[in-house]
């Protein structure tokens, strides 16, 4: 039986070196499967000097603060809730294509403003070095913040991340991404807490009639509902009855007009808008 590494465990090893190195850390934890794996090494590497941060705000998606205080119970790591208020931030509401900078700000600025209080010298998040390949203008405050990048510094790609995680028996191992609900909204279009709330109840109400976890509502301009279902699922919608209980429910909720996307569910799939030109950078 072979006694040489695996690819992933000297990536593990690797991360709780980076990590256990860091000493008193905070860490970004939102549910997902990156800053759980994250918050996993720094529980092991650094015992009671680790403390996992859940920053709550309307554009924190149904359920999500519940599943983070369960996977820091299950990780055995601190926890603190805290709020975060990036919608009041003109610059957040007007939606630029950089709009995930202003919210990355405001949560690391309240971070660092707690470190002392927390009793640590390092805040870490839950960045990945495919997130290097899309546009993450989130990174841009990371840098300026001097947030560590754990998975980055160990090299680690999303599947590295869910292979660990599944190593680790953490539940959200095979989760699929949920990127706050702001990110639903298209560029230019103003976010309010009104938008995040009815996309958010669009999307638990699709998720329970049609059976499927992953999919997205995005909001258009003019109060336009865009519904990126599996491909495998977009016929489910060719049933008249189900078709108009979507209808029906995306209207109350105060949607103008409701389709589905043909082209099915792409993460991400605002950011086309970019690589056309003409949409705004905020400095």
């Amino acid at each position: 039986m072979s006694t040489v590494p695996s690819d992933i465990e000297r990536k593990r090893d690797r991360l709780l070196e980076i990590v256990a190195g860091y000493g008193r850390v905070a860490v970004a934890f939102s549910a997902g499967v990156d800053s759980t794996v994250v918050a996993m090494a720094a529980h092991r590497a650094c015992g009671e000097k680790a403390v996992a941060v859940t920053a709550v705000s309307p554009s924190l998606a149904a359920g999500e603060q519940e599943e983070a205080a369960k996977l820091a119970a299950l990780i055995g790591i601190r926890h603190l809730v805290i709020e975060t208020h990036e919608f009041s931030d003109p610059n957040y509401l007007k939606n630029p294509v950089n709009r995930c900078y202003f919210c990355k700000s405001e949560l690391y600025a309240r971070l660092i403003e707690l470190a002392p209080s927390l009793g640590v010298d390092v805040l870490a998040n839950g960045a990945n070095v495919d997130d290097r390949g899309d546009y993450r203008p989130g990174l841009q405050a990371a840098t300026e913040f001097q947030v560590r990048s754990p998975l980055v510094e160990a090299e680690f790609s999303k599947a590295d991340v869910r292979e660990l995680a599944r190593t680790w028996n953490l539940p959200v191992w095979d989760k699929p991404a949920t990127p706050c609900l702001s990110s639903r909204i298209a560029y230019g279009v103003e976010a309010t807490p009104e938008r995040v709330r009815r996309i958010d109840e669009a999307e638990q109400f699709l998720k329970r009639e049609l059976g499927v976890r992953e999919l997205r509502v995005r909001c258009e301009a003019n109060e336009l509902a865009r519904i990126e279902l599996p491909v495998e699922a977009i016929s489910a919608l060719a049933s008249p009855a189900l078709r108009d209980r979507v209808r029906a429910e995306l209207h109350r909720l105060g949607f103008r007009y409701v389709t589905l996307d043909l082209d099915g569910f792409r993460s991400g799939s605002l950011n086309a808008a970019i690589h056309d030109g003409g949409l705004t950078v905020l400095p």
